[in-house]
């Protein structure tokens, strides 16, 4: 981790205090971007089936990947057709590009490729949201469109918010970047209309969301692990958690060797380690062409109760009637 995001999660870092000056000029910027929105004077643009946003107020992973995952099983098995849009980040994209199983991430971005994979949905990237659902409308049937990671995407109209919170890190110092790891303030989720905790209790929360690592497998033959000693490696915002979840699956953590989130992997990185390596799903579709064979992946899966099952699926059902 960072200086600087290690300032974000400690009141009164020396850093933090620094960079309160730019954070304010932040908060400008981004009021009087939502304002113009809100007033009409930028426009917005309405698809013609209903846009569901899966996004935070905070940078760094906060389980939305394995919630849109969730959901799109929950919504296939109730005969509901669903489409993904994503911004595809990392990648070079300047035009909306469909996501095949085969794909390269660093073509589309590590998230949307797993999400292809995972999901059995068509998956449109673009930076440009709007451009990337109607794509995705004109490419494949779908009865609603899920924005991954588009809740400060203004342009595109939406029809329901939905936002996730890390529990363990909650929203750190409360400030708004650079100071803190707000892209938003905490205001904002007055205006969302679910708020998804994941992994433990948040104030103000609708639902709990619980993830939970199921057999490991090998990237290059799909054969699962018993739990044994290994090296960890991410590159996502929160390895914490994948360690702890990594713990609680049996296996034993002799290292762990963490990168900044989306980092595109190279042979490497891996120099120097003995023993079987285990990597989280999303790193694993990036290091799949350069894999050896003691390389494993742990896929995490998104559970609710019934009752936080119903409330959310009835939410969104409620869309289409």
């Amino acid at each position: 981790m960072s200086l600087l995001e290690q300032s974000w999660y400690q009141k009164g870092h020396w850093l933090s205090v620094l960079l309160l000056p730019l954070a304010a000029l932040y908060w400008l910027i981004i009021f009087i971007r939502r304002q113009l929105f809100l007033l009409g004077v930028i426009r917005c643009y309405q698809l013609t089936k209903p846009v569901v946003i899966v996004g935070n107020i905070s940078v760094g992973g906060t389980g939305k990947t394995p919630f849109t995952l969730w959901l799109c099983q929950q919504l296939q098995a109730k005969g509901i057709k669903p489409g993904i849009i994503s911004r595809g980040y990392g990648a070079n994209i300047t035009e909306p590009l469909l996501v095949s199983p085969n794909s390269l991430a660093s073509a589309v971005g590590d998230e949307p490729l797993l999400l292809a994979r995972r999901s059995n949905c068509p998956v449109v990237v673009c930076p440009d949201r709007v451009a990337a659902g109607r794509a995705l409308l004109a490419l494949a049937e779908v009865d609603i469109i899920l924005c991954d990671d588009g809740l400060q995407h203004y342009r595109l109209a939406r029809d329901l918010e939905i936002v996730l919170v890390d529990a363990k890190r909650g929203f750190g110092n409360g400030l708004l970047l650079p100071a803190g790891p707000l892209r938003e303030p905490r205001t904002r989720l007055a205006k969302v209309d679910l708020i998804i905790a994941n992994s433990g209790a948040v104030s103000g929360a609708d639902c709990m969301m619980q993830l939970q690592g199921s057999a490991a497998r090998a990237l290059l033959t799909g054969r699962e692990l018993t739990p044994c000693s290994v090296t960890l490696v991410a590159g996502i915002g929160h390895p914490q958690r994948f360690a702890l979840t990594a713990v609680q699956a049996g296996f034993t953590v002799v290292e762990n060797r963490f990168f900044s989130d989306h980092h595109q992997f190279s042979a490497a990185d891996f120099s120097g380690i003995n023993g079987p390596v285990l990597m989280t799903e999303k790193d694993a579709v990036k290091c799949q062409h350069f894999a050896s064979d003691d390389w494993y992946f742990l896929p995490v899966d998104a559970s609710f109760s019934a009752k936080d099952t119903a409330d959310i699926l009835h939410r969104i059902t409620t869309l289409l009637e």
